[in-house]
C-alpha cells in the first residue's frame, strides 16, 4: 500500500506520482477533515473512498490492511506532505504488524504553497537562511525545547502550523521575540479556491485574524524576509554573480 502526500488542497498541486497512484487504487482511505474530496478525482468510478475523519487508528488500519491482504490497491491519502504532522509512523507500526508493506509517495506542504501565494523567497541571503516549520503546545505537547518562545529567540523566518486557535499567545510570543511591527502573513487555505491572505504586524496579528473570523485551517508565517520587496532586495545570492566562480561557471573579470 502507499502513503500518499495530498499536497496543500489543490487538486492539481498533487504529484505525478501520486496521481498515478490515486488513478491505480481499488480503496483511497483521506484525511476527510482536511484534504478536500477534489482529490478524489483522480481516482477510478469503482474505486472506494473512505474518509478517516470519524475512524480511530486501529479502525483505520484494520481498513487499509483487509483490503491489501485481498489483493486490493490501497491508498493514504494525506494532507500537504505526511512527514509532517502526518501521523504515519504509528500507522506503518501497525500495518508492519500484519506484515503489510508499504512506500511513502512526498507531498507539497501547506508552507510552500503559501510561500507561493504570498510571492515570497523564504531563504534570503543575508536575511535569513533558515525555515523553521513548527506548531504549538496544545492537547499534542510539544518538547520544551521547541517551544514557539524558544524557536522565536532565533528570529529566523518561521511557518507556525495548527496554532491559530492560540493566537493570542502566540502574538504575544512573537511581538516579544520580533518585535510588535515584525512583518506577519496569516494565509487561510492556502491554494483553494477561497484561499485568503492577511498581511499584518505581529503586534496585530490577533486582531487581525479575529477580525476576519480565522479560527481553523490557516498558516501563520513571519520573519524579515517578508520585509523586503522586489524594489528593496538588496543582497542578492552568489549562485548567480557573474564575479563568482562554481564549477560549472567561472567569474568574469570585476574590471
Amino acid at each position: 500500500m502507499i502513503f500518499c502526500g495530498a499536497g496543500p488542497g489543490d487538486p492539481d498541486l498533487i504529484t505525478v506520482k501520486g496521481q498515478r497512484a490515486l488513478a491505480a487504487a481499488d480503496l483511497v482511505v483521506y484525511a476527510g477533515s482536511l484534504v478536500p474530496e477534489a482529490l478524489l478525482k483522480w481516482t477510478r468510478p469503482h474505486c472506494r473512498h473512505l474518509s478517516s475523519a470519524g475512524l480511530h487508528l486501529e479502525e483505520m488500519v484494520s481498513a487499509m490492511a483487509d483490503a491489501w491482504d485481498t489483493g486490493k490497491k490501497v491508498v493514504r491519502l494525506h494532507t500537504g506532505d505526511p512527514s509532517l504532522y502526518g501521523a504515519i509512523f504509528e500507522q506503518m507500526a501497525k500495518l508492519r504488524e500484519r506484515n503489510v508493506p508499504y512506500s511513502v509517495i512526498p507531498g507539497i506542504t501547506a508552507a510552500f504553497a503559501a510561500a507561493a501565494a504570498l510571492g515570497v523567497e523564504y531563504t534570503l541571503p543575508e536575511v535569513s537562511q533558515t525555515l523553521i516549520l513548527t506548531r504549538m503546545a496544545g492537547r499534542t505537547p510539544v518538547p520544551e525545547t521547541e517551544s514557539l518562545t524558544s524557536l522565536a529567540t532565533h528570529r529566523a523566518t518561521m511557518a507556525i502550523y495548527l496554532s491559530i486557535s492560540m493566537v493570542d499567545e502566540m502574538t504575544r510570543i512573537l511581538s516579544d521575540a520580533y518585535g510588535s511591527d515584525g512583518a506577519c502573513a496569516v494565509v487561510y487555505r492556502a491554494s483553494q479556491p477561497d484561499q485568503k491572505i492577511l498581511w499584518t504586524t505581529t503586534g496585530q496579528l490577533a486582531d487581525t485574524v479575529r477580525k476576519e473570523k480565522i479560527t481553523r485551517t490557516a498558516l501563520v508565517v513571519v520573519g524579515r524576509v517578508l520585509d523586503v520587496s522586489l524594489d528593496t532586495l538588496v543582497h542578492n545570492s552568489k549562485l548567480y554573480d557573474r564575479h563568482f566562480a562554481h564549477g560549472y561557471r567561472n567569474a568574469e573579470d570585476e574590471r
